[in-house]
């Protein structure tokens, strides 16, 4: 059972590094490309943190370990907008500007109701697994034309702050995308490895493990890159990382991984946790969006989606392991 552990938490920190390094190498690669900021702040970086979840499902997937694929998707979006926003609005509010944000708030709830109505039959499907990369693509192509059109906009201004407080090479950027992504496999697979394991030995389904485990530990990029941009100011970064991850994960995450295996949703996905995940993206919404002007989230709302998340996490393990 030592294995194991070790493996799981040797992966989520080797995981949490080169996550990090395959962003900043990308972004970085994209700048001297001659990508704009803004299209930069929208696709890679938005994209780009949710390579964990990418890579870790993906391996589950073709392990044969569909539950901790859906899981870990799934899960992850429930942490990124109740942990991770609800602990970054309680250390300083965060306070909306950005135009692209608002347009993409909209689509979150969208493309989270044909996740909801996906899993309604109990199953993800290959041909469900292609419409979701295809409405991916969709997505990409709309931002990529949205973020050439030249536009100004406040999270275009803050990716252009960071770019340039942190200049890199372009040889160093390629080098890091390449070593970032190698590493992101590998610290995957013994994640994967180490939770199936784990799971095995406490008689705990696969879609628990990814709900909980796997999903925090693949949410951590996001942690991190939101609270050092709300100290540095960056309120949209913050969010737009999280809206960015959340799309990633619920289109491309779980698409591609019902494309490579068929998944099989357990009665509770729809009614447990597609509820809670439809239910914080709405509150999600309504705190963000802003109706009569800038869109907010205070501490108090921050509180309340930290509670959230803490009450259903509780109530996972307890009927998890009381049940």
């Amino acid at each position: 059972m030592l294995m194991p552990v070790l493996a799981v938490l040797a992966g989520l920190v080797l995981l949490v590094w080169s996550a990090d390094r395959f962003v900043d190498g990308a972004a970085a690669t994209a700048k001297h490309l001659g990508m704009s900021p803004l299209l930069i702040g929208m696709v890679i970086m938005g994209f780009g943190t949710s390579a964990p979840e990418l890579v870790v499902s993906v391996m589950a997937s073709l392990d044969g370990s569909p539950g901790i694929a859906l899981g870990n998707a799934y899960g992850s979006n429930i942490a990124n907008i109740a942990l991770i926003l609800g602990l970054t609005a309680v250390i300083a509010p965060i306070a909306v500007h950005s135009q692209v944000i608002r347009r993409e708030m909209p689509i979150l709830l969208a493309v989270t109701a044909v996740a909801a109505l996906q899993v309604y039959d109990g199953e993800v499907t290959r041909l469900e697994g292609v419409v979701l990369l295809l409405l991916l693509a969709g997505l990409l192509g709309w931002n990529i034309y949205q973020g050439r059109r030249g536009q100004v906009d406040a999270l275009g201004g803050e990716v252009e702050q960071e770019l340039v407080a942190h200049p890199m090479p372009m040889k160093k950027a390629l080098i890091w995308v390449v070593v970032g992504l190698l590493l992101l496999v590998a610290s995957s697979r013994l994640l994967v490895w180490g939770a199936v394991d784990i799971a095995q030995f406490f008689g705990v389904s696969d879609l628990v493990i990814g709900l909980t485990v796997v999903a925090i530990g693949t949410s951590l990029p996001e942690l991190a890159s939101s609270i050092a941009a709300i100290r540095k100011g960056e309120h949209d970064m913050a969010l737009g990382n999280v809206i960015g991850s959340n799309l990633f994960n619920t289109l491309g995450v779980v698409g591609l991984a019902g494309v490579i295996h068929p998944m099989v949703a357990e009665p509770e996905v729809f009614t447990r946790d597609m509820l809670v995940m439809g239910v914080l993206t709405l509150a999600l919404f309504f705190f963000a969006y802003g109706f009569r002007g800038p869109g907010r989230i205070n501490r108090i709302e921050g509180a309340v989606l930290l509670a959230a998340f803490a009450g259903y996490t509780a109530y996972l393990l307890s009927t998890t392991f009381v049940g």
